[in-house]
């Protein structure tokens, strides 16, 4: 009896296995991403019963559990958790001191990487400032802009960053009765403070307690800035709830306290600070950190401090790729990379070329209030929604009319969802749970990410502004930014798509496609932008064959523009504004144009005539 028992268990076991993995192939990823995604939410409400109510109070921590181990390796020297806590102790006693500063003032940071860029950060958090990171490849005016939409009281400027600095901006701020620090012993301006011969001056003993304590997670923590690729920068809230929750990403990936981090990005990028620094004080693990990204240097640097994971964004990825092959290609000890903007071809090229590295895909934005992991690596996609994600977050796909550029209504006036296999336009509804913070000082900015009556009366959606495909699988794949899509002949033209297919052939190195504006014709037809690879030559007659045998005729690039460099943002995605204002005129662009000529069967020179006969409809597209 009791082995008949056993046995119909078993069985039944081995059908439900079975099934499982028949109708819920990836149930078991699911299940453990779940777990582990509520057992990291609990342990933030944990901490916070204990008094671990923001990143500084996370890193005090991590100062009195681990003080001597390695926190930052800055051009081959180290600096351990004690040694950064100290700095940033008496980093925080002269802004303390002769700063007049006060909690809650927002101060901003205009720095370059290196380990000071993390002592004044942790510095001014321990006096309960609220930091502001600036972009330090923005313009004057760009940056009093910044400033001014964020409230800040002081601004500290690193050594590496001074030379940039137009004497007009100092005196701007100055005039603004904006306090001005210099991260040097010595300073060019009147009236501008300098904080390095100080510190001498000072202890490194803590400031007052009571200055960093954050009485509720959902205040502000600090401002990190949008790209400012649709107008001045906005500054995007990020809550103390924000910045714990983005520390966990590299622990959602299975990384511990042993692995060593290389990072290479921007730290006043939320990836790099929040995810990199923050996610190696989450860990208690080392952060080798690099003055600005460098393709060449990248492995030897990876072989050299044993590093064992990284941070990659945008086409950093397929730099990598493009370096020359080399023997010990696959000799590093890199098992984890974290990141978005990884096109599925270079993410192929990528582990065929340097080996079993798990890539972990995500999805999110600077003032997002929800993120995707690709937790499976599966290539090409940004995120799964499985059979537990309606439990962790409410998102929808609405669908969009790329050419009006507005949501498509039903006839009661509510959004309509975007079918499976179909873009759409991702929409997260904004709850107790998942606020959207919005941007400083710019309510109205704010007022424009959200979208009301959505589907009933009061909903309210966060709008990313990225067109998203779920396929059957729940798979998310970034299909495109709103705007970056065009309209010709009638049908939408994904620009990551087309420059997938272009990317495919073997004189491409970097492609970089976007609509051009003709004349009388509703739309923008295709042009792609093409780094060739070094001597390699532009083969006309394949690339036309090329994207005749995978494009649909309305998303062939009817022009080709060879350039030397393209033009990348500080966060290696591609510059597209510019090229799309000078499109195909050969008076204004100097570099090869092309043409795709249809009896020619081929790409050919985009000749002053040509462009004339074009333009004046001639030559019909």
């Amino acid at each position: 009896m009791l082995c008949t028992w056993l046995s119909t268990i078993a069985g039944g076991i081995v059908v439900l296995w079975f099934s499982l993995k028949i109708f819920f192939p990836y149930f078991w990823e699911d299940l453990i991403y779940f777990l582990r995604r509520k057992r990291l939410k609990a342990m933030i409400k944990r901490r916070a019963s204990n008094g671990i109510l923001s990143i500084i109070d996370l890193f005090m921590q991590r100062v009195g559990k681990t003080p001597h181990k390695p926190f930052l390796i800055y051009e081959g020297i180290v600096h351990t958790y004690q040694d950064v806590d100290r700095r940033s102790n008496r980093i925080a006693q002269v802004l303390l001191q002769y700063g007049n500063l006060k909690k809650g003032d927002t101060v901003a940071l205009l720095m370059g990487n290196g380990p000071d860029f993390i002592h004044v950060w942790f510095g001014l958090a321990k006096l309960g400032c609220v930091v502001a990171f600036l972009n330090f490849n923005v313009h004057s005016r760009s940056l009093l802009h910044c400033i001014n939409t964020c409230g800040a009281k002081a601004l500290v400027i690193g050594e590496d960053c001074v030379e940039s600095i137009e004497k007009e901006f100092i005196f701007r701020l100055l005039e603004n009765n904006i306090a001005v620090w210099l991260m040097s012993t010595s300073s060019l301006f009147l009236h501008v403070h300098t904080v390095l011969d100080k510190l001498d001056k000072v202890s490194d003993h803590p400031a007052p307690s009571h200055l960093k304590d954050v009485t509720n997670t959902r205040n502000t923590a600090m401002y990190i800035f949008t790209s400012g690729s649709t107008g001045f920068p906005k500054a995007a809230v990020i809550t103390h709830l924000r910045a714990l929750s983005a520390c966990l990403l590299f622990t959602q990936c299975g990384a511990v306290s042993q692995d060593i981090m290389y990072l290479t990005l921007p730290l006043y990028h939320i990836s790099a600070s929040l995810l990199g620094i923050g996610g190696c004080i989450e860990l208690g693990a080392t952060c080798v950190l690099k003055k600005k990204f460098s393709a060449s240097q990248f492995w030897n640097d990876c072989r050299k401090y044993n590093v064992t994971m990284f941070l990659y964004i945008g086409e950093l990825c397929r730099y990598l790729c493009n370096q020359p092959c080399k023997e010990e290609d696959r000799v590093h000890k890199v098992r984890i990379a974290l990141g978005n903007g990884i096109r599925p071809a270079v993410w192929k090229e990528f582990l065929m070329r340097f080996g079993p590295i798990k890539i972990f895909e995500f999805y999110g934005s600077t003032e997002g209030t929800v993120g995707f992991l690709n937790y499976t690596n599966k290539i090409g996609a940004v995120g799964r929604a499985g059979i537990f994600s309606k439990f962790l977050h409410s998102f929808e796909l609405l669908k969009y009319d790329v050419w009006k550029q507005e949501l498509m209504m039903d006839e009661n006036g509510r959004c309509k969802r975007a079918p499976t296999g179909k873009p759409g336009l991702l929409v997260v509804q904004v709850t107790q749970d998942a606020p959207f913070s919005g941007y400083a000082g710019n309510n109205e900015a704010s007022e424009r990410k959200l979208l009301r009556n959505v589907f009933v009366e009061g909903d309210v959606y966060f709008n990313t502004g990225d067109l998203l495909m779920m396929d059957e699988g729940g798979f998310l794949y970034f299909t495109d930014r709103v705007g970056d899509t065009f309209r010709w002949k009638g049908e939408n033209v994904a620009t990551v798509e087309v420059a997938e297919i272009i990317g495919m052939m073997d004189f491409v190195q970097e492609v970089n496609v976007y609509g051009v504006s003709i004349k009388d014709y509703e739309g923008r037809t295709g042009m792609a932008a093409i780094v060739l690879k070094p001597d390699q030559p532009f083969d006309g007659e394949r690339l036309y064959k090329h994207v005749v045998d995978f494009l649909p005729s309305y998303a062939q690039p009817r022009f080709v523009r060879i350039m030397d460099v393209m033009q990348i943002t500080a966060t290696f995605k591609h510059q597209k504004m510019h090229l799309v204002n000078e499109g195909f005129n050969p008076e204004i662009i100097s570099e090869p144009l092309y043409f795709m000529h249809e009896p020619a069967h081929s790409y050919i020179p985009l000749t002053r005539e040509i462009y004339k006969n074009v333009v004046s409809g001639e030559i019909r597209l």
